[in-house]
């Protein structure tokens, strides 16, 4: 794997999807994400992330769940795949994430700069 792109698209096709539960955003608190997954993402305004900040909420949690699911960082794609990160709602996927999968996405998250979503 050369660049961080490649890195994340490999790691994306390798993280099981599934349905969570309609308007539950248990799992969308802040977090951090590498800068190339933060360059994906539409930009927001520092009083955007200020307000989302004081609620302890994702600047991307819009009224009906995530506004960019599609680009949702690696860390939030892990939410409910892996014992260590349960939906609280016991959603997960019919096949959880493979351990070594995880591990290079904690491994991922370490070795980059990461970003305050």
């Amino acid at each position: 794997m050369n660049n961080d792109r490649e890195v994340i698209d490999i790691l994306r096709q390798r993280i099981p999807s599934f349905e969570c539960t309609r308007g539950c955003h248990d799992c969308c608190g802040p977090v951090t994400a590498s800068a190339e997954e933060i360059r994906r993402l539409p930009v927001k305004t520092d009083a955007e992330h200020e307000t989302a900040l004081e609620a302890y909420n994702c600047v991307y949690l819009g009224p009906h769940g995530c506004t960019v699911y599609e680009e949702r960082p690696l860390i939030c794609r892990l939410f409910g795949t892996t014992p260590r990160m349960a939906c609280p709602n016991g959603c997960k996927p019919e096949q959880m994430v493979d351990e070594n999968i995880e591990k290079l996405v904690h491994h991922f998250n370490r070795s980059t700069r990461q970003v305050l979503v």
